[in-house]
């Protein structure tokens, strides 16, 4: 493809080690989070549903990774959402954030314990107070796979998420899930959406602290 170089196995050199410092629009979610007052509209056989939903978002940083000559930066993070008042888990999810520098390129993977597992793309700037991302059923890169009871139920066409920045150090995202639903003709489209205040700083890296034992 033209997009991309002959040469496949070369790594670069000089990467430097430090996630944090090399993380575009993804900087300022790297940190333990919370969320109090989030919304979730999802399918019931009366017909939507909403819920109110509290969270805790963790985002640590990873070292950086390359597929060679492709390099990444990227935090793994573990997405946690309860009902208020209620110890009972109400959505679990996992995954990663990364950034690839050389192209603008955003991408989140999600996995989550309904067997389901989604990889969204998205193109933005490393300044950028917003981005979003999305992934689709027919694609190959960045697709949706299901259980095959998911597959029947509630078939997942297209994944989009927003994510916003504001100015007083919070950041939110608007998710959209469209569903079809059998024997319903309009897609279902199972939304979500949240405001996060930060309550713990992140990590740094592995390869960071290794660095800088061995400069100490």
């Amino acid at each position: 493809m033209k997009d991309f170089p002959q040469d496949i196995y070369t790594e670069p050199t000089g990467v430097d080690p430090d996630t944090l410092a090399n993380l575009g629009p993804l900087t300022r979610m790297a940190g333990i989070w919370t969320g109090a007052r989030g919304l979730d509209v999802h399918p019931k056989a009366p017909g939507p549903k909403k819920q109110a939903f509290v969270e805790t978002y963790e985002l640590q940083p990873i070292d950086p990774q390359t597929n060679g000559p492709q390099l990444f930066y990227g935090l793994r993070y573990h997405q946690h959402i309860t009902k208020p008042d209620r110890l009972k888990t109400f959505h679990d999810q996992v995954g990663y954030w990364l950034w690839e520098p050389a192209t603008g390129r955003v991408i989140q993977t999600l996995t989550i314990p309904r067997a389901q597992t989604a990889m969204a793309f998205g193109k933005t700037t490393a300044d950028a107070a917003s981005f979003e991302l999305v992934a689709q059923r027919e694609s190959t890169t960045n697709g949706i796979a299901s259980d095959p009871f998911i597959e029947y139920a509630f078939k997942t066409v297209e994944y989009r998420i927003a994510v916003t920045f504001h100015p007083d150090g919070t950041w939110g995202y608007e998710q959209d899930t469209v569903m079809l639903l059998p024997g319903i003709a309009e897609p279902f489209h199972h939304t979500d959406r949240s405001v996060l205040t930060k309550v713990g700083e992140a990590t740094p890296n592995p390869l960071t602290r290794e660095v800088a034992l061995a400069r100490a």
